[in-house]
């Protein structure tokens, strides 16, 4: 079994985004998710299932912070001059961490009855905004994404290290201080880049010498 570490070490490269999601909208930067995912309603680990206009729906793995019980959340997305990602930007299947506001009101001119799949969004259904570092990309057991004080911002995958996702749990929670995830995120030195090809390589060479699952077991020698 692969040990914590060597399966951060091991973890493929996360589904690229366009790196200054936001930068042309009208907010301030408000900070990376370590410092505005506590001021959120609902921290999730979750799945986009489908997609449709600017809203995703979401299947919940794992929640985070806050409450939520249903079995889908529906997240709605940029448009007109919200300061929200793209929609298309989360596709079908990806999975990440999620910090998002609930809505509560809906503003004069958020609904278009000819529009119906392009809007502000529904009552009680949430937002994500482009104003932080708001979501993670999740691969796997690790994230990724704009995790700590000091990365770029509006840069959602900067260069950084996979952070396993307990550690984000264990930071929510309490348990884990910024300073360790800073430490967890840091950049990969090439010494540990050249460690993690040699042991891909390594693991690739041991194939033909692992025992095949399915293969019949060797017959008893006759007594």
């Amino acid at each position: 079994m692969l040990t914590p570490l060597l399966a951060v070490m091991l973890a493929g490269p996360a589904v690229s985004q366009p790196d200054a999601t936001g930068a042309d909208c009208s907010c301030l930067w408000e900070g990376s998710f370590s410092e505005v995912a506590h001021q959120t309603d609902l921290v999730v680990l979750a799945e986009v299932q489908t997609s449709k206009g600017n809203a995703v729906d979401l299947v919940p793995e794992r929640v985070l912070q806050g409450n939520f019980w249903l079995d889908t959340l529906r997240v709605w997305m940029q448009t007109k001059d919200y300061c929200r990602p793209p929609a298309e930007n989360f596709p079908l299947g990806s999975r990440w961490i999620m910090a998002l506001s609930q809505i509560q009101e809906i503003p004069e001119d958020g609904f278009d009855p000819s529009t119906p799949n392009q809007s502000f969004g529904r009552p009680y259904d949430y937002t994500l905004s482009s104003c932080g570092g708001y979501w993670l990309r999740v691969n796997g057991g690790t994230v990724t994404g704009n995790l700590v004080p000091g990365m770029p911002r509006f840069y959602h995958q900067p260069d950084m290290s996979p952070v396993l996702v307990d550690l984000i749990a264990g930071y929510l929670k309490g348990t884990v201080s910024t300073q360790a995830l800073a430490e967890a995120s840091r950049e990969r030195p090439e010494a540990v880049n050249e460690l993690i090809l040699d042991t891909r390589s390594f693991l690739r060479g041991q194939a033909d010498w692992l025992p095949d699952q399915d293969a019949d077991p060797p017959a008893e020698a006759p007594e």
